[in-house]
């Protein structure tokens, strides 16, 4: 029985598989909100450090995350960015917490405003959830240039290890 090769998931690919031709308007539009929210930086990082492994998520999320929903009429992007906080607080996702406190940032929410949604999610979500959320968010904030917390593009950093796959 034949079996494929295997696939070196630590290698970025060069092919089309890792960044995605631009024939999909869906694709297209994901890709543009994506980079509006997350910042220029920190997708050519995720797009350099796409795998063979990992290029169909890339697509998925870009897709769908990005393209299907984000793009969508029914909330602004500061909205969505609260909601977003409160569930990745809710569900203890702490990695994908930091970029999106930074989308936050981007989207106009001042750091006050993270706080207040952060308070709001330990209500619901629980405390131990909240304090991990707020130790994320205050080491983003630290880094944040402004005084009323917001980051710009160029100065948006990623905590993530540089060995580590960029998930937005």
């Amino acid at each position: 029985m034949p079996t494929d090769p295997p696939v070196d998931a630590t290698t970025p690919s060069p092919g089309p598989r890792a960044v995605p031709s631009s024939s999909d308007p869906r694709y297209d539009a994901g890709m543009a909100v994506r980079r509006a929210v997350l910042g220029d930086a920190h997708v050519d990082r995720a797009v350099a450090n796409t795998t063979e492994f990992t290029a169909d998520f890339q697509d998925f999320i870009t897709r769908y995350a990005w393209g299907s929903v984000w793009t969508r009429d029914g909330l602004d992007r500061r909205t969505r960015s609260c909601v977003t906080l409160a569930v990745l607080t809710a569900l203890h996702c702490t990695d994908e917490l930091a970029m999106h406190v930074r989308a936050a940032l981007r989207n106009g929410l001042t750091a006050q405003e993270i706080n207040e949604v952060l308070l709001h999610t330990a209500v619901y979500a629980g405390v131990p959830a909240a304090n991990s959320a707020y130790a994320v968010a205050q080491r983003v904030l630290a880094e944040s240039p402004g005084p009323d917390g917001r980051i710009s593009d160029s100065e948006a950093r990623s905590s993530a290890d540089p060995g580590t796959v960029e998930p937005g």
